[in-house]
């Protein structure tokens, strides 16, 4: 049984072009024994491909890494590009890291949404939410089947076996990205939950919950026990210290995300504004008493249960993110955990 309320940090893994990124990989896990030692209950490593303008280190290798530097964490992958990948090869990774993690990975999945990874894996892009079906439809029966048989347009299982598999039964937790509105009706028929990204504001997630209610409904499935919802956060003293402390890093990371054209659903204004603009109720940045309570108004609106939270970028120095992943952990949880 989980916890009523998560707290999970994200790990990017990820370094600014001129960057050391050995020194940012071991940056990296000192963030994920950091976590554990103070509490958290995940850890999620993000994943791109031909990443430009960021050096990236991958998702599965780190994820492997991170059990040894955290036993204790459930581990995420926040997300496997789904459409670009062999079914077979992704079941069996994942298989192999729920042992390595004595059961404790989740499987995150999405789409993808940037021509460059589309081309340099040969999957052309108006494919990609069939290839993603097929896929997760293919790793869900090697999880518990034996032998598969099953022949697609994409991929052809012949007495395909995926063994061991996971300890999780009936299987890892799926959590489906969505931004998109037939994506999230997707993430409710195919998916253990909906995992909520962190690029839309609030208005328009209240509408997609609503969404999400209704395609839930018509596939005949309860709402999740878990909710989980990824979220940009940074603590200070003051939230003008701690918009001045971020901005560089966290506006030039979504300034990357607009330039690659992120998927955005049609009521919502999109990442090509001013960064004071783009905060709105997009971001948790201020002072640990409004953090905690805008943490509490996510869990109020929208009913989320496990946050996700992103605390560094490319070029941040490490002190700035120790600082504010410290603060959550000793001054912001504690009032979220006493408001729940």
């Amino acid at each position: 049984m989980t916890p009523s309320f998560q707290f999970g940090l994200v790990v990017r893994g990820q370094a600014g072009e001129g960057e050391d990124i050995v020194r940012r990989f071991h940056e990296t896990l000192g963030f994920v024994r950091l976590a554990d030692s103070l509490g958290f209950d995940s850890i999620t490593k993000t994943a791109h491909y031909s990443a430009h303008p960021f050096q990236m280190l991958q998702l599965v290798p780190m994820l492997a890494r991170f059990a040894a530097e955290a036993p204790r964490l459930r581990l995420n992958a926040g997300v496997l590009l789904l459409p670009l990948l062999s079914p077979l090869h992704v079941a069996e990774e994942f298989a192999t890291l729920d042992v390595i993690t004595n059961g404790k990975i989740i499987l995150g999945v999405g789409l993808g949404y940037r021509d460059v990874e589309f081309k340099a894996f040969g999957v052309p892009r108006r494919e990609r939410a069939r290839r993603f079906e097929a896929n997760l439809i293919a790793i869900k029966r090697l999880w518990s089947e034996d032998k598969v048989r099953m022949k697609t347009p994409y991929f052809e299982l012949d007495d395909a076996s995926c063994a061991p598999q996971p300890l999780q039964k009936p299987h890892p937790p799926i959590w489906v990205g969505a931004n998109a509105d037939p994506a999230i009706e997707r993430a409710a028929r195919l998916g253990d939950c909906w995992y909520i990204g962190p690029a839309i504001a609030i208005p328009a997630l209240e509408r997609q919950i609503d969404l999400y209610k209704r395609a839930l409904d018509a596939a005949g499935q309860p709402f999740p026990t878990e909710l989980p919802m990824r979220r940009e956060v940074f603590v200070a003293k003051t939230k003008a210290e701690a918009i001045r402390l971020c901005a560089p890093y966290l506006g030039a990371k979504y300034a990357a995300y607009h330039a690659w054209r992120q998927d955005m659903p049609d009521d919502d204004r999109g990442l090509g504004q001013k960064f004071d603009d783009l905060i709105g109720d997009r971001f948790l940045i201020g002072s640990p008493d409004e953090v905690a309570e805008q943490m509490l108004a996510l869990r109020r609106r929208l009913g989320i249960n496990h946050l996700v939270m992103s605390t560094e970028w490319a070029g941040m120095p490490e002190s700035l993110a120790t600082e504010t992943i410290e603060m959550l952990a000793n001054e912001v949880f504690p009032r979220v955990r006493q408001g729940l």
